[in-house]
């Protein structure tokens, strides 16, 4: 893993800190407002505020913390993480072919979910931080589509120079982004400090005895603060588990708690400012500079789901579920540091695509979020079958794990599911398209190696036939690749068959 490999833990948690937690860390520009301000929003009674704090901050306990942070980041493939890393360990005689390709095919879908929530992050966290200009200046407003657009294509031009050379660039422009926040929030809880009784899950409980079926859906804007929890897994590969963890821990998780637990201080003395909330916390004067801040932080958020994509595209190519393609190795000492061309060109113009279409990111909220839940709900099927086949678990252990996250995770995803008609379809298209291409490819491949094998030319006949006809030789050595044990190698025959030679060693 990266951190082994380097043997420098500091400079790994700072990067880490810069690519991994970039969606996460900026969640606070649009998550809150969502819950009392979008579409299916409550009054910021209270009541309310309380409410959906808790459940803020028991998402976070439980799915970051717990579920990623502790328990799937131990899963991972020889270093590699994310849904196509769990598929990848699931033992080729499990339970019958049917069962096993049932779960292939799962995982399958779960990685294709992946590239849709890949170009809808750069989307919605540009978006949702230049849209602070018009907190500037109403004027400003009508610019926030081609500042983003610029933003966008900026930032997958840059994706050439390696996740490590960006890793040391946005690290410590994350440090200071956490480090903000957080004050922000320590500026409000101050003048609120009863604010934290939010931390006791009966405000969560008493939140959805008062609200009902509405307080279920705005369960689908609160997952908006755990959406980066499966970048956690899928980037293990640039940085290693180590690394990441510490800068959850110490930086991460706390900052986001400070910021979150602020607005909502702030909303029990300023209720009008539910429209946008974590600029209202911002001193008049500081306004502009912050949202340069979040802007450039927003341009960092995108990082982490683009580097766990190029993750999954070579974990796809390895395992034939993807056409070869152009993977530059962008690091001397991590392995798992890759760019790979044609994906960043893809999720660029998909992401310009929406940013212009949908315009703000209240109106691509609706879009996020349902691909995250449903690939963190696969996530947890697949690591039942890991820890039992690869870890040996008991039975008693793994299933009580798995059920009591996919509790969580399949109430989210209902949750989110609400969302379809209003633009949660983009991701499931999205999903849909990748997950076609990828195991047709797989089909085909299997169907070619098929009728190669059948058409083989048997080894022992050949090599009858070299004694009986012996060829001409040349000096050298022959190197014939092929993935069958018994027939001849194809591009061995064709030798024969055009040049008439074999050389002296093959």
């Amino acid at each position: 893993m990266a951190a082994r490999v380097s043997g420098a833990r500091l400079p790994l948690t700072l990067a880490a800190l810069g690519v991994v937690f970039g969606d996460i860390g900026t969640s606070p520009l649009y998550s809150l407002r969502e819950c009392f301000h979008g579409p299916h929003g409550v009054p910021p009674t209270h009541d309310n505020v309380l409410g959906v704090l808790s459940l803020i901050f028991w998402s976070l306990t439980l799915l970051i913390t717990g579920k990623y942070v502790t328990y799937v980041m131990r899963l991972d493939n020889q270093g590699e993480g994310g849904v196509m890393a769990l598929m990848a360990q699931v033992p080729p005689t499990y339970k019958g072919p049917q069962r096993r390709g049932l779960l292939m095919a799962l995982g399958l879908f779960g990685a294709a979910l992946l590239y849709g929530d890949g170009i809808i992050t750069p989307a919605i966290t540009v978006l949702g931080a230049v849209e602070g200009l018009g907190t500037v200046t109403p004027a400003l407003s009508h610019s926030v589509v081609p500042v983003a657009a610029v933003i966008l294509f900026g930032l997958f031009v840059v994706q050439k120079r390696g996740t490590g050379t960006i890793g040391a660039i946005f690290g410590p422009v994350m440090l200071i982004w956490f480090v903000t926040i957080a004050l922000l929030g320590v500026r409000w809880i101050a003048l609120e400090s009863h604010i934290f009784a939010a931390i006791n899950p009966s405000w969560a409980l008493h939140f959805f005895a008062a609200n009902g079926f509405h307080g279920f859906v705005v369960l689908g804007s609160v997952f908006l603060v755990v959406t980066g929890g499966e970048a956690l897994f899928a980037d293990i590969g640039h940085f290693g588990a180590g690394p990441i963890r510490v800068a959850w821990s110490a930086v991460a998780f706390p900052a986001l708690l400070l910021n979150y637990f602020g607005q909502g201080a702030l909303l029990l003395q300023q209720p009008s400012a539910a429209a946008q909330p974590f600029y209202r916390m911002v001193p008049s004067t500081l306004v502009m500079p912050m949202v340069v801040l979040a802007t450039v932080a927003a341009v960092i958020a995108s990082q982490a789901l683009i580097s766990a994509i190029f993750s999954i595209t070579r974990q796809a190519v390895q395992l034939g579920y993807s056409p070869r393609l152009e993977i530059r190795h962008t690091s001397s000492e991590a392995m798992g540091q890759i760019y790979v061309p044609q994906v960043n060109w893809a999720l660029m113009a998909g992401a310009l695509l929406l940013a212009v279409s949908f315009g703000s990111s209240s109106a691509l909220a609706a879009a996020y979020g349902i691909a995250i839940s449903l690939t963190m709900a696969i996530t947890t099927v697949l690591a039942y079958v890991v820890t039992r086949q690869v870890l040996g678990w008991s039975r008693l252990a793994a299933g009580s794990t798995t059920l009591a996250f996919m509790a969580i995770d399949l109430t989210f995803l209902g949750s989110n599911a609400l969302k379809v008609p209003d633009g949660g379809w983009v991701p499931i298209v999205i999903a849909a398209a990748g997950f076609t291409l990828m195991s047709t490819w797989k089909r085909g491949r299997e169907i070619l190696g098929a009728r190669l094998r059948d058409r083989a030319f048997p080894l022992d006949e050949l090599m009858k036939d070299l004694r009986r006809t012996p060829p001409d030789r040349v000096a050298g050595t022959a190197i014939f690749m092929t993935g069958s044990g018994t027939g001849a190698p194809p591009t061995l025959l064709h030798n024969l068959q055009h040049n008439k030679v074999l050389h002296a060693s093959n």
